[in-house]
Parts: C-alpha cells; structure tokens; sequence
C-alpha cells in the first residue's frame, strides 16, 4: 500500500502543481494588464508587476479547487489509460479504499488553500490596497466613502446613537472627510459634527481637527446652535480595523476578521448578510479541494475508449468553470432571497459532492 500511495500522491502532487502554475501565470498575466491600465498617470510598469504580484495569494486560493479538480483528473484518467488504476483495482483497491487514499492529498490541498487564503491573501490584499492608496495620495477611498453606526450602551432615555460618514482613510489611522449625526433615543437628530480630518485608533479614540459642531436643542423657537472646535476626542466602538473594513474589500479580511466584522454590524442593527455569506463561505471553501479530489475519482472508472485525456481534461473545466459561477451565483442569489448565509455558502458544494458520489456509485455499480 505504500507503493500504491506513493504512485498516486507523488504523480496528484506533480500534475495539481502543473495545472495552478499554469493558471496563475495567466491569471497575473491578466492582472498585471489591468494594473497598467489602472496605473496611466505616471506610474511604471514595476508599480504595476508588483501590484500583480501581490494578487498571487488570493489567485492561489481562488484557483487551487479547480486546480486539484483538473490535475487529479488528468492524473487518475493516464492510470486508466495505462490501465494501472485496473491493476490496482484487481489488487484489491476497492471503491471505499480509492476515496480514503484521495482524501489524504485532498486535505492537504485543503490545508494549503486555506493558508493561502486566510492567512497570505488578506496580507497581500491589504499591501495592495496599501499601496495604491500611496500612490493616490495615502488614503483608502471608496466611492460615496463609508457609512458606519455605533451606539452607546447605556440602556436609559439617555442612551445616543451616532451615524458616521468617511470619506476617505489610511492604514496608519488617518481619516478624512468625517461626519458624525448623534440622535437621542427615540432618533431625534441632537448633533452634527464634521471635520476635514483626524485620527482614529485601534480602541475607538477619535481625535477630530477643526470641528464644526452643531447642536439641535430640544423644544419650541430654540436657535440652532453652531461652535467651532479646534480638537474633539470621542471614544466609540467604531476602531480604526472597523472603518478599515468598511472601506476595504472583503477580501482583505480573514475569516476570523469577518465573524467579528459581521457581529459589530448585528450589535449596530445594520445589514450583515453579505458579509456573513463571505464568511461562511471563506470557513467553508478549503473543503472545496475534498469535493474536487472526489469528483475527479470517477474519471479512473473510466475505460481508455471513453474518451482520450483531452476529452476528459475539458469536461474537468467545463466543471470546475461551473463550480466557480454557481459559488458566486449561489451567494448573491442567497443575499437577494434571504437564504440563511450557511445554506447559501454551503450549497455548490453539497450539490458537487452529491453529483460526485453519484457518478462514483454508479460508475462502480455499472460500469
């Protein structure tokens, strides 16, 4: 059995690496074509390999699935051209037996993409992210900026609620163009500030510059009342990795990031569901590999006469094409039905390792 697992990993390894080599030199290709396109005002061609380089993480994890799918079928469809997958099975390789060995490989893979996308990706996204902000000026934007909540929590008639605009921020705690509403408890408008610029730090202190501040005292024929502030300090629950996330993609944000980021934006009553549908799907994908190594298997049932390893290198495509755009259809369909977020992450999955273990039943049972 160690010669057998060593043929099979050895030979997967090799043809897995191949295939997402392959497809993340196109795919930076691509990417570095765009960044040119991005980076017209004076910046090099370096700025614009580095940037494309930076997207190699986030590559890998996106593409390893369908790397695993592709090499593993083009792996186990040569032993069954050779027929040494048939020797194998006249050995005693049962069915049972032939999935527990491709699990190894397949949790490895898994391992792998989730490394790559949890841990290395969010870096490289945020160094990206980083460093075109340094080429527009230092400041992340988003168009329209970022609109936050936070609340105090203090359970009386006293209790504020504030509504925050940012128009633009950095990584080192720099914001600018800030607005901040506070309403009373029953969501009367008590103040307004806004500021050109300040700072925000990692426990929620934000310190405003040049602050204009408006007051809306309550009752009949009281003025309006405007003063001008040359620094406030406001301690929130809004910390500079709250405002950072809100300006950034969701990519940037590891798993762990995310289930934070969704439960500050339930605690705040605001709309979480697409980032919680990013979030499972961030904690389920790695086991995409598990379900692509399974599908691959039942190209090894498959008698040389069925169709040469090119017929069968393009169905594996075709498949892992598919995978991808149901992945990202079965999200936004999930956040336009309102699917629960795991169902809506979970389902292309499920339907791939049903269709799988189908094909593999009957393959074995049939064929």
């Amino acid at each position: 059995m160690r010669t057998v697992r060593r043929l099979l990993y050895r030979d997967i390894a090799l043809t897995v690496s191949f295939v997402a080599l392959a497809f993340l030199a196109l795919f930076s290709f691509i990417a570095f074509t765009e960044e040119l396109e991005r980076l017209k005002r004076g910046q090099s061609a370096g700025h614009a390999a580095w940037l494309a380089a930076l997207q190699l993480p986030g590559q890998l994890y996106e593409l390893l699935p369908i790397a695993v799918l592709i090499g593993s079928i083009i792996s186990l469809s040569r032993l069954a051209q050779s027929s040494e997958f048939t020797i194998l099975r006249t050995a005693g390789l049962g069915p049972g037996r032939a999935l527990g060995l491709l699990s190894l490989p397949a949790l490895a893979f898994a391992l792998l993409t989730f490394l790559s996308g949890d841990v290395l990706a969010p870096i490289a996204e945020r160094a990206a992210e980083s460093y075109r902000a340094e080429l527009a000026g230092g400041l992340l934007q988003r168009a329209g900026g970022a609109w936050l909540k936070d609340r105090e929590q203090s359970g009386t008639e006293q209790e504020r609620s504030f509504t925050v605009h940012v128009q633009a921020a950095g990584l080192d705690g720099r914001v600018e163009g800030v607005r901040v509403f506070a309403f009373d408890a029953h969501g009367r408008l008590l103040e307004r500030w806004e500021s050109p610029r300040g700072e925000v730090d990692g426990q929620g202190l934000w310190i405003l510059q040049n602050v204009t501040r408006a007051l809306w005292p309550q009752g009949e024929n009281i003025r309006l009342e405007q003063t001008t502030l040359p620094e406030l300090r406001w301690q929130s629950h809004l910390s500079l990795a709250v405002v950072n996330a809100a300006l950034l993609k969701a990519s940037t944000m590891s798993t762990a990031e995310l289930f934070r980021y969704t439960r500050h934006l339930s605690a705040q009553e605001q709309s979480a569901g697409r980032y919680e549908i990013q979030f499972y799907r961030k904690a389920l994908y790695p086991f995409a590999c598990l379900v692509m190594m399974a599908l691959a298997l039942p190209f090894a049932y498959l008698h040389g006469r069925a169709g040469g390893i090119g017929a069968k290198v393009f169905g594996g495509i075709m498949l892992g094409i598919s995978f991808v755009l149901m992945n990202h259809l079965a999200g936004h369909l999930g956040l336009l039905q309102g699917w629960a977020p795991w169902a809506a992450a979970a389902a292309p999955a499920l339907f791939y390792l049903a269709l799988s273990l189908s094909s593999f039943a009957w393959l074995v049972r049939y064929r």
